[in-house]
């Protein structure tokens, strides 16, 4: 009795994990599911679709951490990450609510817990995002500690 308990326990940890885990990629998710289902209804063959919709998805999340990653503008890099962490933090609203309503808790504490889930899997989706990046002018910084000293400071 007390294993069995314990193994549901490991058990849901682990499809919780999961679950957030994948509730980060929603964008490139939705990106690939809508351009695959765009071209299976277009009467293209099961197999492109599939290749297509995979490629466009990984495209996304590609493009999207390149151009966070050259792009030194910090507007435009929140804005590529707002891109990216509100579908993860909208996926992760609804994934926690629907686990706290199925646990039976109160309606307040249903909403309080998927807000938390929500922004923490916005931030996850944002870190994620933002992993190939370093700060804005980071190469600019590292520039000036390169550049050799004059040949006039050895004069002295």
């Amino acid at each position: 009795m007390f294993l069995s308990a314990f193994l549901s326990i490991i058990g849901l940890g682990v499809l919780v994990y999961v679950l957030f885990s994948l509730a980060v990629y929603a964008l490139p998710f939705f990106v690939a599911m809508t351009v695959g289902l765009y071209l299976y209804d277009t009467e293209t063959s099961l197999i492109v679709a599939i290749l297509v919709g995979l490629f466009a998805g990984v495209f996304t999340l590609l493009i999207g951490q390149v151009v966070f990653a050259k792009v030194q503008s910090v507007p435009i890099r929140l804005a590529i990450g707002a891109l990216y962490a509100a579908p993860a933090g909208i996926a992760g609203f609804s994934a926690i609510r629907g686990l706290s309503e199925i646990g039976g808790a109160s309606e307040s504490w249903t909403l309080a817990f998927a807000i938390i889930g929500g922004i923490i899997v916005a931030g996850t989706a944002w870190v994620r995002i933002a992993s190939l990046a370093g700060p804005p002018g980071e190469d600019d910084g590292q520039r000036a500690q390169i550049t050799p000293p004059s040949p006039a400071a050895n004069d002295g």
